[in-house]
């Protein structure tokens, strides 16, 4: 989950090397740091706890000149952050220095086996423990570099992308990774590297990803050389990424998270461009043209996804289920990769991840894969692992998501899946003609009703005064509705750090309505729909009780204005595309409320926007 940049070239390599921090500083920001050969051959490594603005100032008045570096910005796994366990970390020799993103699981046996030699170790990380294995394999074996960086990952269990600088070799940076993703960027006479390729696209649109097990050997005036563990060497496959510089930037907005919520009705257009022809009345995704067959005939349909990507996976399911009529099985990818589970080959797998980096999802696919079963993917980042990994799929298309907390990527991954649901039900003819049409001419409709409901900010931002107090929430929800009440609820956590919970409506009462009384605000998402008159009582039962009540209702909506608290009014949709805008008031909410408590709301503690480990 941290992230890490390097550069190899003619130019000054630490205004880089900070500039790529920064972009990357979403994946990571308990503690920074960089380490420098400098034009005297000194490498120098500074880091320190907290931002990498933090790391800006602690580096004043020292020595940052070179044209080589490596920098790392950390989200903690194995020790508390402090400037002691920030990354680079060097050898005992202070001759090489590393970076590392993911856990070496076997850490506590090689560190054993070291200190037993003599080695001494100032840091309670599992990185610091590489770096001195790789010295100690380097030293004891006159090896060089690349040989001892293959020796010590054979002898290493978990996931790793690390980069490695020696004092000595001031022209050579040594990257590898397992299970951690690792981009290189190839420029003009010089190469940059990076966790993803947000860094990089400022200075070359050419990138290799390295796959599993793969170590690049990246030398100032030469070509990039890729090898295994085996120093077998490989041909890298370099392709052109396109990126739009203006994504990564505020835009003026406050935050990243504003700005990615405003961003949803065009990147929904976005999503949906190319795909759907209104004018045809016709939906059309590659994936489903160039595997038809494998798709049609699935007997079940598993999705497996963590999250904000697990919320859109319920509504997914609810989607291909009443569309298609094939069953449909929601996973947690961390329990379902550990449970083994019955797959045979007749199963079509759906792995959702915002960053196609997600471990556990990852690990699920590989999996599956393992067993037979047909691997569809629904990701954002182009050319991340699962991509890479799966038999075919859909990209959202919704640009990159620096805010930690998903916003535009959930309303995405339901349009997307939205999209296949409607595509295999016009295959199989599981929906008559004028549903078909009905859904389809509406959700290009989405749009315009989500510009509508960004109208709705500014009343939002004076409701969300009003709920600063609060220390719990509820969110509840029926149907289609319930998933986003989980997201909902998943949001206000994440950036408030108010303790919310989501639920099905009627299952109030089976126990949370314990909670209900003066102080409890209860969101329930109560547009009209199949099953309007149920939520009612559900708010008549909440309301007995003196529970106050936000309600998101379809606009002219009269009755629940008289029982609620407060209606945050939407613009009227089906029933099955309601997510895409009930989702949106709820994001604002959070966002608002998180503001009003003065809470960094695009890196709230303890969270890193890719988890790429387990």
């Amino acid at each position: 989950m941290c992230g890490i940049v390097g550069y190899i070239g003619n130019k000054e390599a630490y205004p880089i090397l900070i500039k790529g921090l920064k972009r990357l500083e979403y994946r990571g920001y308990d503690s920074a740091g960089v380490a420098l050969i400098s034009k005297e051959h000194q490498l120098n490594v500074y880091k320190t706890k907290g931002r990498v603005s933090d790391l800006e100032s602690f580096v004043t008045q020292k020595d940052i000149s070179g044209n080589i570096g490596i920098a790392h910005t950390r989200w903690a796994t194995h020790g508390e952050p402090c400037s002691i366990n920030a990354h680079p970390h060097y050898s005992t020799s202070e001759t090489l220095a590393l970076i590392h993103n993911g856990i070496i699981e076997n850490y506590a046996v090689l560190k054993e086996k070291l200190q037993a030699k003599g080695y001494l170790f100032k840091s309670s990380t599992d990185t610091e423990v590489l770096v001195q294995l790789i010295e100690y394999i380097k030293t004891t074996n006159h090896f060089d570099l690349l040989s001892a960086v293959q020796l010590a990952l054979g002898e290493v269990i978990g996931a790793y992308a690390i980069a490695v600088l020696e004092k000595d070799h001031p022209n050579e940076i040594i990257a590898a990774r397992k299970s951690s993703p690792l981009v290189i960027g190839i420029g003009e006479d010089e190469f940059f590297l990076a966790s993803d390729a947000t860094p990089i696209v400022e200075y070359t649109d050419r990138v290799v990803y390295l796959e599993d097990e793969e170590i690049a050997v990246i030398r100032r005036d030469e070509e990039l050389k890729v090898v295994n563990l085996s120093n077998v060497e490989t041909i890298p496959a370099v392709i052109r990424v396109k990126l739009n510089l203006g994504q990564l930037e505020k835009g003026g907005y406050p935050h990243f998270m504003l700005k990615e919520i405003f961003e949803q009705p065009g990147c929904i257009t976005d999503c949906m461009r190319g795909r759907i022809n209104l004018d045809k009345n016709n939906v059309v995704l590659s994936a489903v043209i160039d595997h038809k067959e494998k798709l049609l005939r699935a007997k079940r349909f598993i999705i497996v996804a963590c999250g904000t990507s697990w919320h859109a996976a319920l509504i997914g399911k609810h989607l291909i289920e009443s569309f298609c009529r094939i069953p449909v099985e929601v996973e947690y990818a961390s329990e379902f990769r550990y449970r083994d589970p019955v797959i045979d080959a007749d199963d079509v797998v759906i792995a959702i991840s915002q960053s196609g980096e997600t471990a556990d999802t990852l690990a699920a696919v590989e999996l599956a894969k393992s067993r037979g079963a047909f691997i569809y993917g629904i990701c954002n980042a182009i050319g991340s692992s699962i991509p890479r990994a799966t038999h075919t799929g859909s990209y959202i298309h919704v640009g990159p998501e620096i805010g930690v907390a998903s916003t535009k990527a959930f309303t995405g991954q339901v349009t997307v899946l939205t999209m296949l649901a409607l595509t295999l039900a016009r295959e199989k003819q599981t929906l008559s003609e004028p549903a078909f049409l009905a859904i389809l001419q509406e959700l290009g409709n989405i749009p315009a009703k989500m510009k509508e409901v960004m109208a709705l900010n500014d009343q939002i931002a004076e409701l969300a005064k009003i709920f600063t107090y609060a220390h719990n929430f509820i969110y509840l929800g029926r149907g289609y509705s319930y998933p986003v009440a989980l997201e909902g609820a998943l949001k206000l956590k994440e950036i408030s750090y108010i303790h919310a919970e989501g639920y099905p409506a009627a299952e109030m009462k089976h126990g949370p309505i314990a909670l209900i009384d003066a102080k409890m605000p209860v969101v329930v998402i109560a547009t009209h729909n199949g099953l309007y008159e149920k939520v009612i009582s559900n708010i008549q039962e909440i309301k007995a009780r003196k529970g106050k009540v936000i309600a998101i209702v379809t606009k002219g909506d009269t009755i629940i204005r008289q029982i609620a608290d407060c209606c945050i009014e939407l613009p009227e949709t089906l029933e099955c595309l309601d997510s895409l805008l009930t989702t949106i008031p709820l994001q604002l909410l959070a966002y608002h409320i998180a503001v009003c408590k003065g809470m960094d709301v695009d890196q709230p503690r303890n969270l890193a926007k890719s988890v790429t480990v387990e």
